[in-house]
This record gives C-alpha cells, structure tokens and sequence, in this order.
C-alpha cells in the first residue's frame, strides 16, 4: 500500500469515530448503571432501619453498617466488572470496525480506482474510449461522466487539429506545386517567347503571394495565442465555389486579424431549416453598437485597438484587401448575389459574430446528380464536417 493512501485513510477515520462513539456509550450506561444501583441500595438501608426494634438497636445498628458495606463492596464490584467487560466488547468492536471499515472503503472506492486506470491507459492515440462507468448515479459516476466529457472535447481538438495540420500541408504545398509546374511548362516549351515567360512569371509570383498570406496568417496564429473551436455539421447550400469560399475565407480572417492575444475565433456551419448556415464569432476589444453598421460599408474598419499591428504593407502583386476594411463589404456584395442573408452583431464581451445563411437548395438539385454549368449559372456547393 501506498503512503497516503485513502483507503487508509478512511479506515482509520471509521475506527476512531466508532472508538469515540461506544467510549461515549460506555461512559453514559456505566453513569446511568452506577445511578441506578445507588438509589437502590440508599434505598433498602433506608427500609432496614425503619423496621428495626428498639429493644435489639444495638445489633441492629451493627448489622445496618454491615449490609452498607456489604453492598458498596457489591456495587463496586459490579461497577467494575461492567468497565471491564464493556471495554472488552469494545476493543472486539474495534477491531471489527477496523476491519468493516477497510472493507466498506475498498468497495467505496473500487471505481475511483477504476477510474485512475482507465485515465492512465488512455492517451492521444486512444482518446477515443471511455470510463463508461456503470452503477448508481452518485458523485463518483458524475467525476466518470465529467472525464469522459473531457476525453471527448480532448479527442475533438485532437481531431481538429490534425485536419488543420492536414488542410495548412495541402494549402502550402499547392502554391509549391503550380509554381514548379508553371515554370516547367515555360522552360520546355521551344516555342517560349518573352511575352509567355513574362506571363508565366507573373502567375508564379500570385502564386508566391498565395503561400505567403497563408504562412503569415499561420504565423499570425501561433504568435498571439490564438485558439478556434470548430463545429461542422453537414450542410448543402447552392452558389458559387469561389465566392463562397472567399466569403468564408474573408470572414475567418477578419476574425483572426481583429482579435486580442490569447483570443478565440468560432465557426459553426450547420443547417436551420433547410438553409446552410455559417457563423463566425470572435473575441477582441468591445465594439460600439452605433459602429457596427459603418463595418459593411468599403474600407470601414472598426477602431485601432483591434486591429492586428501590420509588419509591412501588402504588394500591389498580392491582390489583397488585407488591412483595408473591404472584407467585410465583400461578403455582403457576395450574400446578395447568391440571395443570403448576412448579418453582424458587436458581442457584449467584445468582438464580433457574423452570419451568412444561404438559401435553401431547390429541391430537384437535392437527388439529382447533374449540375448547372457555366459562369452565370450556380453551382451547387456541399459544405460537410
């Protein structure tokens, strides 16, 4: 056994309150025992020399001290025999408790041991099982439960964050890849022409701009501390990929760029009645209610104090509206051409919570395989956790 060990603990703890409990008992019979025997023996002294004749006093009298120390030697030895056998059933009793008490605490803590088990054969590569701690709905299934609750939320931002480690790989290695490609093509092709190379540079260098936005918002992430909480549910909605996806992208990273360090950032993609829903909520400072409307407005951006520091200016090559408060305006331009609703609200607690819900998708799209072509046509978008 080891030291400090509960169990022990507890043992001792029964073994001496039930110790404290029959000392008390002990003392209170043996008070009321020794009370009881007093009155009658003061008693029958009291009787004895009432009836005793005047013509015998004096052997009467005699024998009245006689039978008083008679029965104070009586009570006394009764007194005593009674201390000593209630402390023997009190030492058995003792050692009983000990012993129930060891065992009651064994069993009492049979699943906090258990529990101590399974949370440590549990580790990343397995944090998908469980307690599952079956019995009565007390305090020790309610630590189970709150630990299995813990292991899942672990196993989720587990899970997240290799889908992000995954999905970051992918979206590096892609500008990687059309860059070599479109530089390969250029080099052997014999007919290459000064035009074409220029053309083909210029794609490689958007391409550079690509990567390197991705790998600052990655850097962005990791040095101010900021943490996402992700949940995607299965979501259809109809429209156009590209727009889409740059609404979405504009909306995370304005909820990453307008934020506090050690901040959060949450996405939510789920479906209210039949229309794919999108929410982006973030933390940062407290924006004014009368404020909020002028962030839709082009290169409307909200106060200083929530804005990330810039480490340089963006290049005219790169294309972007980081920093120049159309992020926000072009999400709304994209809602209204799909016919979605897009909405933001100032949290109380400071940030920002943006919704973009799409229209439902037209029931005949929903189980047929075909879909509309060309660029003035929608395009069916399926968003899936």
């Amino acid at each position: 056994m080891r030291r400090g060990s509960v169990r022990l603990r507890l043992t001792l703890l029964f073994g001496g309150l039930f110790l404290a409990a029959g000392a008390a008992l002990l003392g209170i019979t043996y008070g009321l025992v020794s009370h009881a025997t007093n009155g009658i023996i003061v008693a029958g002294q009291a009787g004895g020399a009432g009836l005793t004749a005047p013509s015998a006093l004096p052997d009467a009298q005699q024998a009245g001290v006689q039978a008083a120390k008679y029965a104070s030697q009586a009570r006394a030895a009764e007194d005593n025999a009674l201390l000593l056998y209630s402390g023997i059933a009190l030492g058995i009793m003792a050692v009983v408790s000990v012993a129930l008490g060891w065992f009651t605490a064994g069993h009492a803590l049979r699943p906090l041991r258990r529990i101590t088990a399974a949370a440590r054969r549990i580790s990343a590569t397995n944090l998908h099982e469980r307690l599952a701690l079956e019995g009565p709905d007390d305090d020790l299934r309610e630590l189970a439960d709150t630990i299995d609750g813990l292991f899942a939320r672990l196993d989720m931002s587990f899970y997240a964050q290799r889908q992000f480690v995954a999905n970051a790989s992918h979206e590096l290695r892609t500008p990687l890849a059309r860059s070599r490609t479109l530089l390969e093509v250029a080099l052997r092709n014999p007919e290459v022409s000064a035009e074409s190379l220029r053309t083909a540079c210029e794609r490689v260098l958007a391409a550079g701009a690509e990567q390197e936005r991705l790998i600052e918002a990655l850097l962005m992430l990791a040095a101010r501390g900021l943490g996402m909480e992700v949940t995607l549910a299965p979501a259809l909605m109809a429209g156009d990929f590209a727009l889409s996806e740059r609404a979405v992208a504009n909306l995370i990273d304005n909820a990453l760029r307008h934020n506090v360090a050690d901040g959060t950032v949450w996405v939510t993609v789920d479906t209210r009645e039949d229309q794919a829903v999108l929410r982006v909520a973030n933390t940062g400072p407290v924006i004014p209610p009368g404020q909020v409307g002028s962030l839709l407005l082009p290169f409307g951006r909200g106060g200083a104090a929530g804005r990330a520091p810039r480490t340089r200016a963006p290049r005219p090559c790169q294309g972007s509206d980081d920093g120049l408060g159309l992020g926000m305006s072009i999400v709304q331009a994209i809602a209204i051409a799909h016919g979605a609703a897009f909405s933001i609200a100032a949290r109380p607690d400071g940030g920002l919570a943006a919704e973009l819900s799409f229209p439902p998708v037209p029931l005949s799209w929903r189980d047929d395989d075909t879909q509309p072509r060309g660029h003035d046509r929608d395009q069916r978008l399926a968003l899936k956790a």
